[in-house]
């Protein structure tokens, strides 16, 4: 055990105290001379065949509900008529000429990878279809870990903060490498991914371990690897959110957060990962739904900030791809402006994708009103979608705007990517507590085990639950393992019946899940440690469980409850693999924050 003294403002600058040297080497050692800009002209005779309409409609990528581009579900075909006026996604290209899709689980969009082929394939069809042929950029969220929106057969990598723990570029690249090949197998072509917030808040709610880790220079080079590893794949990498997510107590998918960081601190600790990821060549960037008053005194959302898109991103960073809103049915950036406004500040402010606004036709038509009073040009908006066809120039669109199932099946979940997964999620998982040396389990000592704990939803609806997943791990490696789901807030009868079943066991292994002070998974903890059988804690989120939780003879962070996570903490446990993974982020005392229990880079091993 460690502890250290560190203040709250300590541990801001203290993470990022080497970043602007670090960042400025890192650059310097990944990005070659710029290349020659590509011809433009035509392009801008495709722009200049569009109608006004078509124009505006580029700047949006929307939601559509449906499996299919033309014979959605029943369902789907209502939720689109009365959120859209469309029945299926072809007809929102036609209607609204919209420049690219963004799919969800919940829109019913990612079922099975040959089915994502086969909408993929419909939406551009539709798109050649217009009046103006223009084929799209379909986009998700395939972060990894925690957020993934295209589940099982395709491959699951670790999330971030996992590789982040892993600390091999090589790794992250890889990583990003096989999913960006898998994502194009099935038409998307753009992923909002990577995460460059720098996570120095243990209280985050909607970064965590989404995010590399606390310090900046590690975060930057794992950014940086990433954005290389997806494009090279023939995908748009997307960093986010600008100008950094990583210090805050509030989710912008329900409120503004506000950031309070200096001038100085945010050179320091969060525009490395954006440096390094301009310096990578990065295809867009992603904006925030946060105030940041250091940088733009008039509390505007970043998203709608001029000061801070063109002045800062544009202007001082030198960037000049596409910028894509966070999305903007969010609260975040709705709590100032009507919905009508916000996406043509967010034009003046510097954006150039409109990302899923509540109602597309109050949005498209608050542009278009903008556009033809003369509040923005049309020369502002061709200036966007000259970025976006020259992204879709860049991967092949106009000459090979489909897919195959062939291609599908050649690359999707191989048996070699799902190897390299599994190989890269070993090397993550952090061994934090190992009192007299529990593990590894052997089979002999311990060979008949108890799972119980959390078992949270699956990101992808594909995995889990979390006790099976561990259970079947262990059956597998050799052990006697028995499961048993006492959830997030466990109650009382549940902890009863979770004792009750440690009588005659040789260890217990407890997932758990974000563990607060008031948390019923505390006493679920002491009161499996009390029965005297010993307590593996397992941390199957954020890393900080830890300091809620004392007495257990073992403990270990896997930084998600995905599989692939899972599967890599049982075989640690067992000894199958060695503990490589070094925490990314410091963890706090639960009794005084201001104190480190474990500094970052801190891992146990069994050497």
């Amino acid at each position: 055990m460690h502890d250290r003294s560190l203040s709250r403002r300590t541990l801001l600058t203290a993470t990022a105290a080497t970043a602007a040297s670090a960042t400025t080497a890192l650059a310097a050692s990944t990005v070659a001379a710029a290349p020659a800009a590509r011809p433009t002209y035509h392009l801008k005779r495709l722009i200049a065949r569009m109608s006004l309409e078509e124009k505006i409609g580029q700047l949006f990528v929307m939601r559509v509900y449906g499996h299919s581009a033309t014979a959605p579900d029943q369902a789907d075909i209502e939720l689109n008529i009365a959120e859209m006026g469309v029945r299926s996604a072809a007809e929102l290209v036609t209607k609204y000429h919209v420049g690219g899709i963004i799919y969800f689980i919940w829109a019913h969009n990612t079922r099975d990878p040959h089915q994502i082929a086969d909408l993929s394939n419909g939406i551009q069809r539709a798109g050649l279809a217009q009046p103006t042929p223009v084929p799209l950029l379909i986009s998700t969220d395939q972060e990894h870990g925690i957020v993934a929106r295209v589940g099982r057969p395709a491959t699951l990598m670790p999330g971030a903060m996992a590789l982040g723990a892993g600390g091999s570029r090589s790794a992250a690249r890889t990583a990003a490498q096989i999913a960006g090949a898998e994502l194009a197998a099935v038409g998307i072509v753009q992923n909002y991914a990577p995460v460059a917030d720098v996570n120095i808040n243990p209280a985050n709610p909607v970064i965590g371990v989404r995010s590399f880790g606390a310090d900046p220079r590690a975060v930057a080079g794992l950014v940086a690897a990433q954005v290389r590893g997806y494009q090279s794949a023939g995908i748009a990498a997307t960093s986010k959110h600008f100008p950094g997510h990583g210090d805050t107590t509030v989710d912008s998918h329900t409120g503004i957060p506000v950031i309070t960081h200096t001038r100085a601190q945010w050179e320091e600790t969060d525009a490395p990962p954006f440096r390094a990821a301009i310096a990578a060549g990065i295809d867009s960037i992603m904006t925030a739904h946060i105030q940041f008053p250091a940088l733009d005194p008039s509390n505007d959302p970043a998203t709608l900030s001029r000061p801070i898109l063109t002045g800062i991103l544009r202007e001082e960073l030198g960037y000049d791809g596409v910028v894509v809103t966070d999305a903007l049915n969010m609260q975040g950036v709705r709590d100032k402006y009507g919905d009508h406004r916000v996406p043509v500040l967010a034009l003046a402010a510097g954006v150039d994708q409109l990302l899923n606004p509540p109602d597309l036709a109050v949005a498209w038509n608050g542009v278009l009103s903008a556009v033809k009073s003369g509040e923005i040009s049309v020369a502002r908006i061709e200036e966007s979608i000259l970025r976006i066809l020259l992204l879709k120039e860049k991967l092949g669109l106009f000459r090979h705007p489909f897919v195959s199932q062939r291609g599908v099946d050649r690359t999707v979940g191989t048996r070699a990517h799902l190897a390299a997964a599994d190989r890269i999620a070993e090397r993550t998982t952090t061994l934090l507590v190992n009192e007299g040396g529990l593990l590894p389990l052997s089979r002999r000592g311990h060979g008949n085990l108890l799972i119980v704990g959390a078992d949270p939803a699956s990101p992808t609806g594909t995995t889990g639950p979390p006790t099976t997943v561990l259970t079947n791990s262990f059956t597998e490696l050799g052990f006697s393992a028995t499961a048993l789901s006492t959830g997030i807030t466990p109650t009382a009868a549940k902890i009863d019946e979770a004792v009750a079943a440690a009588g005659g066991k040789d260890a217990v292994i407890v997932g758990t899940y974000n563990v607060s002070a008031t948390s019923s998974q505390r006493t679920l903890v002491a009161r499996l440690i009390a029965t005297g059988v010993p307590v593996i804690v397992l941390a199957v989120r954020n890393p900080y469980d830890i300091a809620q939780l004392g007495g257990a003879r073992a403990a270990l962070a896997a930084y998600s409850w995905t599989d692939v996570e899972l599967r890599a903490a049982a075989r640690v446990i067992a000894g199958r693999a060695d503990p490589g993974g070094r925490l990314p982020v410091p963890v706090q005392r639960a009794d005084d924050p201001s104190r480190v229990l474990y500094p970052i880079r801190y891992g146990l091993t069994y050497d």
